[in-house]
This record gives C-alpha cells, structure tokens and sequence, in this order.
C-alpha cells in the first residue's frame, strides 16, 4: 500500500528540473499565504466585522427603544442619529416588510448581520447588494416598518482588499523571481544534456564552454574530458586498423605479382582465391575504421534515400514499401552505408527480402525481413559484436572478418537509434532499425 502511494505521488510531481525547482519554492509561499490569510480572516477581519456589526445593530435597537418613548422628540432622535451616525431612517406606516429572502449564504456580512438581528428578537429584512456601498435594513415597527439606509463601511473593514493585494503582489513578485533564477540554472544543464545528446550521435561539437553553478560547472568539464578521451580513443583504433590495413596491402601487392610469375594454373587459382579473400579482409578493416569518420549531419528524405539504394540492386526478389516524405537529421553517407550493408546481408543468405519504411509518433522505424537461416536467438547480441561470426549458420562467409553488423550497428547507435533482431514473418531474419525523429 505505502508503495502504490509512494509511486502515485512520484506520478504526479513533475518530471522536470525547472518545475521541480518551482514547485519547491512556490509550495512554501502557497502554505504561507494560505496560513496568514487564514489567521487574518478568522482574528482579525472577521472578528472586526462582528464587533462591527454588533455595535450597529445595539444602535438599531436603541433607536427604536429610544423611538418607542412618548416623550421622545420623534423628529429630533432620526435627525441625530443622522447626523451623528450617519444613518438615514424613515419610517414607513401601515406597510409589511418584504418576505423575499435575499440573504447571501456565503457572504460573513450577512451572517454576521442576520446573527446579531436574531440575537436582539428583531423582525428584520435586509438586502446588501442592491446599493453598493449602503444597506437597505428594514426593522418592523407596529404597523409599519422602520427602512434604514447605512453605510456598508459600519458593517465591514474596508482593509480586506488592501491586505489581498499586499499578500498576492508579493508572492507575484517572487514567483517571477524564481522563475527568472530556476531558467539561468537549469539552462546550463539543459545545454548538457543537449551536447551530450548531439555527441552520442555521434555529431561533431565544435564548442562547449560550461557554465552555470560549479557543481554543473564542473559536470561539464568532466564531460569534455571524458568526450576528448573518448574521441582519442575512436581516433587511435581507426588510424590503427587504416594503418595495419594499408601496411599490408603492400605485401599482398608483392604476392600478386609473384603469383603472376607462376606457371602452375591450379596453384595460381587458389593462391589467387586466397589473396582475393585477404584483400576482401582488408576492405572491411577499412570500412569498420571509417564508420566512426566525422561526416557533416544534414536533413534528408530518408525515402528517397532507400528508394535509391534498392533501385541499385535491381532484382525482384527484393521488395520494398516506403512511406513518401520522411525526413530525418543525420549523416546521409552512414546510413547509406548501413542499409546497403544490410540489405548485402539478407541477399547473400536469402532468396526474398521485403524492406520496410514508416514514421511512428517520436520514431522512423525500418524493417529488413528475408527468408534465410536467421539467426538463433542466443545469439542475437553477440553477432553485433566486431569479428563475431556463427560459423554453422553462415558458413558461405569464409572471406568475412564479422564486421558488417558491427558496422551498421554503430551507425545507428551514432544516431542516437537501436538496431533489433526478431523473427520474420517469411521465416528468417527480420532486422528493426528504429531512428528518432
């Protein structure tokens, strides 16, 4: 149970930094505001205004106490309670009070004032909202009803409106304050993560000058440093295997112009065969090292990207089905090299293969199926890696080092996307490429 609590609460905070950071300020406020409002309503303003209206209504009631004397002045008691209170009283003879209710429930004025009113055995009608700043209270006197107009400033504290301006300017101000700091703090690690993003797709970044508190400032030196070493590393194993490839090519040279010179045919073919596989070896050397190369990221129609590869082939045993128009940010070279690699691979171990393009909500998912031997699924994530090869399965592949999925998997990694392996539906490998848009 105090999980599921637990995990419902996590549900409803908000995931972001920023919001995070405003709602640990802006809750403090809130309770704040709410408990100062609360104590002030309840102690003073509304305390106020049933002293107020008690007062008022004890001067009501000594008026008519005061009117009910015969040797009163009649005249002389409404002028002075005119003058002196501010109270403009007439009384209306032979004339029934209004059974109409026009209380507001909600409102403590009139609760106060219906309060008081019983409290002095008063039959009584009132109404505060028909004349703004007077209220029109009716008192039954005899046969008729006393009508008196009062000023609503005797009934209520004028100061409630000033103290909700007082407390909500403020708590404006600070909120725009908060949320003017929360941005120039949260921007430095926004900016992180967005070069953080860009390098693990492998995007080249020309410029990172961290900023912000030295906590995050120090984050992000650390980053650059780690990203220099790791681009040191990428750089000295790609000018490692370009170096040995290169180096060997020379010899291999040597070897066919030896083999030329040999007059035995049946030695010079396997000697040839065996050189042309060497020299296919070393293709693949060089192709894995320049997959980590700094190509220039553009906008492209990934579309017509794959319709133009697959046209290349020209074979119908390959099919294909693209959605028209889809647009992708990335190295077009790499991805070219990555389908075409792929699609190589379902043609040499497949009779059909079916390609497959489509846009998701936050994804371009594309599927490569064939009809092949496929690939156990115990060994899904090994064949991914470099100079990986199941010998069993793919034994036509003795001049192959292992690098071809290694290669289009680092492709699609670089882009920030994910390279899967099922089981398709014409029997043999299905290949999921998913890419973010």
């Amino acid at each position: 149970m105090y999980y599921g609590l637990n995990k419902f609460i996590k549900n409803l905070l908000p995931k972001r930094l920023f919001y995070r950071g405003l709602l640990i300020v802006a809750v403090p406020i809130v309770v704040l505001q709410i408990t100062i409002s609360i104590v002030f309503f309840d102690s003073l303003w509304i305390k106020t205004n049933v002293g107020m209206t008690r007062a008022l209504v004890s001067e009501v009631k000594t008026f008519i106490d005061a009117y009910e004397n015969d040797e009163t002045n009649k005249d002389f008691i409404i002028i002075l309670f005119k003058e002196h209170l501010g109270f403009n009283i007439k009384y209306e003879k032979d004339k029934l009070i209004p059974n109409n209710d026009t209380e507001r429930w909600y409102s403590p004025v009139d609760r106060s004032l219906r309060r008081e009113l019983k409290s002095k055995n008063l039959t009584y009608w009132f109404d505060t909202t028909k004349i703004k700043e007077i209220v029109d209270l009716r008192i039954s006197y005899k046969k008729g009803y006393f009508q008196f107009f009062i000023p609503r400033s005797r009934l209520t504290n004028s100061s409630a409106r000033l103290f909700a301006l007082w407390i909500t300017f403020p708590a404006i101000l600070m909120f725009s304050v908060a949320i003017i700091f929360l941005k120039n703090q949260t921007r430095p690690i926004t900016k992180l993560a967005e070069v953080s993003e860009r390098f693990g797709r492998g995007e080249e970044i020309v410029e990172y000058r961290p900023s912000g508190a030295l906590e995050i400032r120090k984050a992000g030196l650390e980053f650059d440093k780690m990203r220099k070493r790791i681009l040191r590393h990428l750089n000295q194993r790609s000018e490692m295997l370009s170096g040995i490839s290169h180096d060997l090519r020379t010899p291999l040279t040597r070897i066919k112009l030896q083999i030329a010179m040999i007059k035995d045919k049946a030695v010079v073919e396997k000697l040839t065969r065996d050189v042309d596989e060497m020299e296919k070896m070393l293709n693949e050397y060089l192709e894995f090292a320049r997959s980590g190369a700094k190509d220039k990221t553009e906008t492209f129609n990934i579309s017509e990207l794959i319709d133009d590869i697959c046209k290349k082939y020209e074979k119908p045993n390959l099919k294909y089905h693209l959605k028209d128009r889809i647009y992708f940010d990335g190295r077009k070279n790499l991805i070219n090299r990555c389908i075409s690699n792929l699609i190589d691979n379902s043609l040499k171990f497949g009779d059909n293969v079916e390609l497959n393009l489509k846009r998701g909500r936050s994804t371009i998912n594309i599927s490569i199926e064939d009809d092949g031997p496929g690939i156990p699924k115990n060994e899904h994530q090994n064949v991914l890696k470099p100079f990986y090869k199941i010998d069993k399965s793919r034994s036509e592949t003795k001049s192959s080092v292992g690098l071809g999925l290694s290669i289009s998997s680092d492709v699609i990694k670089s882009h920030g996307g994910d390279l899967k392996f099922d089981k398709s539906s014409l029997g043999g490998l299905k290949i999921i490429i998913s890419l973010p848009v």
